[in-house]
């Protein structure tokens, strides 16, 4: 099979089975998504989305983060991973954002990616989830699902994002991040995959392989 056929057939299934397809963080404004997926670095959705409520209500908009006193933010999210780095991280992003941005969460990957504590991949989940922009967002479950399901081959976050920007047309990128999201958090998971229940493993390099008798 080739990765042409790989990619027409997993793309058709989820355009087909799950035609909408959103974040699993829940959020109410641009600032607050941008706040969410920063605190979800090596934490998971479900543990973030517990706390942001009450995040959300005491930081409405980055004024009122950007003059926070970083001692009582890393209180107000010492139930997530890494609240030192984070609070520094929130409370530089906040003042950034009002001295140079206006205040307004920018829709340009090379701009957020200026921001404190904002990466590749979170520039590209905000241009992507807020902006409908045509990229993808790799993290460690689009990474990990790419290169079992054949779609790449790449050995860098860098390499397996271009891969998938140059094989995936730009109205399905936003959509095909989560895609890839929720089959490696739910189904292809990184200990255990479920290829027994998996509804895409006719078009899986690493199943099709294994059921041939070989070894990735």
């Amino acid at each position: 099979m080739t990765r042409d056929e790989r990619y027409t057939g997993i793309l058709e299934w989820f355009s087909e089975n799950m035609p909408e397809v959103e974040t699993e963080l829940k959020y109410d404004t641009p600032f607050h998504l941008l706040i969410a997926v920063i605190l979800s670095a090596q934490c998971t959705d479900k543990r973030v989305n517990m706390h942001t409520p009450e995040i959300f209500r005491k930081y409405p908009d980055p004024e009122s983060l950007a003059g926070a006193d970083i001692a009582e933010v890393t209180e107000d999210i010492k139930s997530i991973t890494f609240p030192n780095n984070k609070a520094r991280h929130l409370t530089g992003m906040a003042r950034m954002l009002m001295d140079e941005f206006g205040g307004r969460v920018p829709s340009d990957p090379d701009e957020l990616v200026k921001l404190p504590g904002v990466g590749r991949k979170t520039a590209n989940v905000i241009a992507s989830v807020v902006y409908d922009k045509p990229v993808i967002a790799v993290d460690t479950h689009v990474f990990r699902v790419s290169r079992r399901l054949g779609l790449s081959d790449g050995k860098t976050v860098e390499e397996v994002e271009k891969d998938l920007t140059e094989n995936i047309s730009p109205e399905l990128r936003p959509r095909a991040h989560h895609w890839l999201i929720l089959h490696g958090r739910y189904v292809c998971k990184a200990r255990k995959p479920d290829c027994a229940d998996c509804q895409i493993s006719k078009w899986c390099r690493t199943h099709t392989d294994e059921n041939a008798g070989n070894t990735l």
